[in-house]
């Protein structure tokens, strides 16, 4: 009896410190874990800070902005970062102009938000042109009017089923969905809200293996303030636009010059830029570009607004972050700051 007793009293000690070994070994994984999260989120923190003041940097010693300036030099950021001790883990900083991009909600016009901005509207054909010339439709006869109409009739005040064409969308046509969406009749807030307007697939947006899709040229910020009421200029700034918002930018003839305006841009002999980007004209040194007029309601060499996505690891964990800041002087006292606009974890 004593015997048993005993085996029973050892077999429940044991047990009892494997429960207790086990629950203290979660426990310093947990704490671990929240200690490593919170690492994360400081070094994102610290790097969204040290690109802001880059930002704030390079708008003190120059008024053009491009890709020659040092936010936009992997390895110039890179040399800053370096400046920051972490001690562990890895920290990436990539800076974006978001002018760089064609504005959606400049497609109409705001205040009044119910007709088309005409250049804007071209704009968007020539880009989809692009777009649809390597993609099949067998079930859309004029997917790129399909897709400009609708998103007209997405972001238009008025939804009285007056359709934007034949190929236009208004609540009815969105309510018969499975599941039925509501339509927003207004400026769009986040840029995967393209994704329920008519004829614009998940293919079309986020692009394929091969093909590049619409989300990396497109943004839903640039909001202006134009005597009281909001509006949405449009202006891309061609000093940092991707080659196909370039083509997009250029006449239907010409875009194969998309390409060589991009190199322009960032000739260099030996450390030195070869071309000087802050006119508003400088494109038209490009061989076969001299006759090229592009439209100036559509373009700008400078830019306040700016896209930041900051990526951290650390004992095999990540986190990433996309921060859009909008770049501003203090009227009163001069300084120069970046306000965030959007703070996305991803």
């Amino acid at each position: 009896m004593a015997l048993l007793i005993t085996l029973a009293v050892i077999t429940l000690l044991v047990a009892t410190t494997v429960e207790l070994n086990r629950q203290a070994r979660a426990t310093i994984s947990s704490s671990a874990a929240v200690r490593d999260r919170h690492r994360l989120v400081e070094m994102v923190v610290s790097g969204v800070n040290a690109a802001m003041a880059m930002l704030v940097d390079d708008k003190k010693n120059t008024t053009a902005d491009s890709m020659q300036e040092d936010w936009a030099d992997p390895e110039k950021i890179n040399s800053m970062l370096a400046a920051i001790p972490f001690e562990d883990g890895k920290l990436e900083v990539k800076i974006s102009d978001e002018r760089s991009r064609i504005q959606v909600n400049a497609l109409v016009k705001f205040p009044e938000g119910n007709q088309f901005n005409e250049n804007q509207r071209q704009l968007w054909e020539r880009l989809l042109r692009m777009a649809f010339l390597a993609y099949e439709h067998p079930d859309e006869t004029d997917p790129v009017n399909t897709v400009i109409n609708s998103l007209k009739d997405w972001l238009d005040a008025g939804d009285d089923d007056a359709i934007t064409g034949l190929s236009g969308a208004e609540s009815d046509y969105y309510r018969d969905l499975d599941p039925p969406i509501s339509i927003r009749n207004g400026p769009l807030t986040h840029i995967k809200e393209l994704l329920q307007v008519k004829g614009i697939t998940p293919e079309l947006f986020y692009g394929t293996d091969e093909l590049p899709g619409l989300l990396g040229y497109l943004t839903v910020d640039g909001m202006t303030d134009q005597g009281g009421n909001f509006t949405f200029d449009g202006k891309i700034n061609i000093n940092t636009a991707e080659i196909p918002v370039l083509m997009a930018l250029l006449p239907e003839e010409n875009q194969d010059l998309g390409l060589a305006i991009s190199e322009f841009r960032l000739a260099k002999t030996s450390d030195t830029f070869n071309h000087d980007l802050s006119g508003s004209n400088w494109y038209k040194q490009v061989p076969g570009a001299g006759d090229i007029d592009l439209d100036s309601s559509l373009i700008t060499n400078q830019s306040d607004l700016f896209r930041i996505e900051a990526a951290a690891s650390l004992n095999g964990v990540g986190l990433a972050t996309t921060v859009i800041v909008h770049r501003e002087t203090e009227s009163e006292t001069g300084r120069i700051h970046c306000r965030v606009l959007s703070w996305e974890q991803t």
